[in-house]
């Protein structure tokens, strides 16, 4: 039952005909007071603005929900003090977070963050990795976001360099059922007119973990074979765009921390980088995402409001 978590999602306040939504990774705070930084209530602030104007049905949580070590339980205070109180916009109110694990929220207690579930409407945690199924309202057409544990699959690594990158799952075991999950899950989608995956780890990065290797491996085949219009995640702390073998590779870990390296612009595809947005002034910065019958426009915004690129994905 569990693996096969399906939840379905039907556009609310969006325009006609469209599916919307927030992306924004490495959001998680500090485990010190006042607990969320600056540039996380600024992003969140943002979010809000974005979601009453541009619209918005929910938002996709990347990972790393809560630096540097997750939560300990499911009535941790950082609940309260990294998420309820810093996203307040009246905007973001009454939408749904569907969450994913990174790798600071694997130092704690991801147990607790997926009984959270059961407090807070607004938190959404099925499972480890699950599926969301969602309709275009006016239109026969249906998307599909799968979302990962990456680091389930990979293993452990650390956000500041300490560490490296991940060096293989702690359970072989559980790493392959996830594999096998997506798989079959992929296979289902093939009616879907958008297929989007999502998980913390990226795939292609330019940035200070660059590429990981496990799912340049492990998931890129597949995210080709089965034509996935965009994989989504976080981990390095910027806004990205890539592009190769016909899949759209979004970057959106500019939540709370911004970093500008690029020492890793060598090891992506050659001409693969499209969009890089990382500078240490900036106040933080997030996607928004419109599906419809017509594309999948993926836009990064700037905690100012600013729109830094826009890029439309067709149908599959």
């Amino acid at each position: 039952l569990w693996t096969t978590m399906t939840v379905t999602v039907v556009a609310g306040g969006g325009p006609e005909g469209a599916i919307q939504f927030l992306a924004v990774g490495d959001w998680g705070g500090v485990p010190d007071p006042p607990f969320a930084t600056p540039r996380e209530v600024a992003t969140a602030a943002a979010m809000g603005r974005v979601a009453t104007n541009l619209g918005a049905d929910f938002v996709l949580a990347l990972g790393d929900n809560f630096y540097y070590e997750g939560v300990q339980d499911e009535w941790d205070p950082r609940f309260q003090e990294t998420f309820e109180r810093v996203f307040t916009a009246p905007g973001l109110q009454h939408l749904p977070w569907f969450v994913m694990a990174g790798n600071h929220d694997h130092a704690g207690n991801i147990t607790a963050q997926l009984a959270y579930s059961h407090h807070s409407p607004r938190w959404h945690f099925p499972h480890h990795y699950y599926s969301l199924r969602l309709s275009l309202p006016g239109t026969n057409a249906t998307a599909r976001l799968l979302v990962l544990d990456t680091v389930l699959l990979c293993g452990g690594g650390d956000d500041f360099g300490v560490g490296g990158a991940p060096k293989g799952p702690l359970d072989a075991g559980a790493a392959a059922a996830q594999l096998a999950w997506l798989r079959g899950r992929l296979a289902a989608a093939r009616h879907d007119r958008y297929v989007l995956v999502a998980g913390h780890y990226p795939v292609w990065s330019v940035a200070e973990h660059g590429p990981t290797a496990c799912l340049v491996q492990l998931l890129r085949p597949l995210l080709q074979r089965h034509r996935v219009t965009a994989y989504l995640c976080g981990h390095d702390h910027n806004l990205q765009f890539l592009t190769e073998g016909g899949v759209g590779y979004v970057v959106s870990g500019a939540g709370n921390f911004m970093e500008e390296s690029q020492q890793h612009r060598g090891a992506v595809p050659a001409g693969s980088l499209r969009f890089f947005f990382g500078p240490p002034t900036s106040p933080g910065g997030f996607a928004h995402l419109r599906l419809d019958a017509h594309a999948a426009t993926i836009t990064f915004l700037e905690a100012t409001g600013r729109v830094l690129y826009r890029v439309a994905l067709p149908p599959r």
